[in-house]
Parts: structure tokens; C-alpha cells; sequence
């Protein structure tokens, strides 16, 4: 399970590091911001330590950016700031906790549990194909990094073709599930809403995941 340390103080970031890699992590270690933010894009992490005063791009900064690009990657901030209204910042700025300097090993690594228990509890309900993902806790879906919006029924058509993708369904199928067993089938709204489907979570991207099979139905596939 890796994990990307960001501490510009080599003490404290050798300390952390020695006690997850004994603990069974595989830590990565970076000493500034702007090199975590190279890692974060060629690497992929389940958590980031990071610390607030980060050099050259703060702590807070690249949480921020972070963010903004759709990573959803846990982060625990590390931060000399004592004062609630900072812990309360860090927090509301997308951190999943944060700690206080001094800290004791124990606490940290107790911390570091729980977010990534936390984390694969929400990951067992996602929705995922290919680069395209559904969070049916916060009704977020995410494609290539992009947020998508869309429509309550956009979003339940969505659901039903992720939820069984590479199955091709019936337009039936779809009808009962979306709208109801009592809607009448001879419409052609399941058509119109594949169509809006496919111009805001296909087109965009030119690569497309939502097919027709002619006269049986659809289905998810493809790869990004």
C-alpha cells in the first residue's frame, strides 16, 4: 500500500517513514510540493502525509490542486498550527484529517488507519468502467477527471448500464428500472436520454463507452 510523505524537515520525514515501512507501507518520500505534485502525477498513492508548510508549493496549495483536478487521493496535513480555525481550513479545503506537531508516531499511524478504512468503505460502493466513475454517496460522477452533470434521470440510466456493464440490457430492461414497470414501453425515451448520455459522458472524450446492440438493447464497454 503505497504512501507519498511530503516533509521538508528530514528528521521528521525519516522518522515517519522508518515507522510505516516497519509497519508494512511502501513510503515515498519528497521533501518539497512542486516534486510531490511529479509524483502525484506519475504515481498512483492510496494516501499523502502532507505538511502545511510545505516548500516551494505549500501543503495547502497542492491539497487545493489536488482537489480541483478530481484527485480524490486521502490526505492526512501535517501542521505546526494549533488553532481550530486552521485544522477547520485544512479540512474544509478537502483534507480527510489533520495532525498537530509535535505528534507521536502512534497517533499518526492510528490516523492513517482509519482514513483508509474509511476510504475502502466508500470505495466498495463506487461504480467504475474504465476511466469513468459513480458515487452513488454523493451522486458524483467523474470521467477522465472530469465532473459530469447530470440530470436525476441521466444519473439513474447511468447507473443501471454501470451496474451491469458488458451485459447488454433491454430497453425494457432500462424502462422498469428508470422509470418504472408502469411507464409505457412504446415511447422512445429510453433513445432520447442514451442520446443525452452519450453527449455529456461519450462525445467529450472521443472514446466511447456507451454502444447499441441493434435490436436487443445496450450495454457498457470499451476501454479509455
Amino acid at each position: 500500500m503505497p504512501i507519498l510523505i511530503v516533509e521538508d524537515e528530514l528528521r521528521v520525514r525519516s522518522f515517519i517513514a522508518r515507522g510505516l515501512t516497519e509497519e508494512g507501507f511502501r513510503v515515498r518520500e519528497s521533501k518539497d510540493g512542486a516534486n510531490a505534485q511529479e509524483l502525484l502525477r506519475s504515481e498512483r498513492f492510496d494516501l499523502v502525509i502532507l505538511d502545511w508548510r510545505a516548500p516551494g508549493l505549500s501543503g495547502m496549495d497542492l491539497l487545493q490542486s489536488m482537489r480541483a483536478k478530481q484527485d480524490l487521493t486521502p490526505v492526512v496535513m501535517l501542521t505546526a498550527r494549533d488553532a481550530v480555525t486552521d485544522r477547520v481550513s485544512a479540512l474544509n479545503a478537502g483534507a480527510d484529517d489533520s495532525l498537530v506537531k509535535p505528534f507521536a508516531f502512534e497517533e499518526l499511524l492510528a490516523r492513517v488507519r482509519a482514513v483508509l478504512r474509511r476510504v475502502d468503505h466508500r470505495a466498495s460502493h463506487y461504480l467504475t468502467h474504465a476511466d469513468l466513475s459513480l458515487d452513488p454517496t454523493g451522486r458524483r460522477v467523474v470521467r477522465a477527471g472530469v465532473e459530469l452533470t447530470l440530470t436525476a434521470r441521466e444519473y439513474a440510466l447511468l447507473k443501471f448500464l454501470m451496474e451491469h456493464a458488458g451485459e447488454v440490457v433491454s430497453r425494457t430492461r432500462i424502462v422498469q428500472a428508470v422509470w418504472g414497470h408502469d411507464f409505457e414501453t412504446f415511447s422512445n425515451v429510453v433513445e432520447v436520454y442514451i442520446r443525452y448520455l452519450r453527449a455529456k459522458v461519450d462525445r467529450p472524450f472521443g472514446v466511447r463507452l456507451i454502444h447499441t446492440v441493434r435490436g436487443v438493447g445496450y450495454v457498457l464497454r470499451g476501454r479509455a
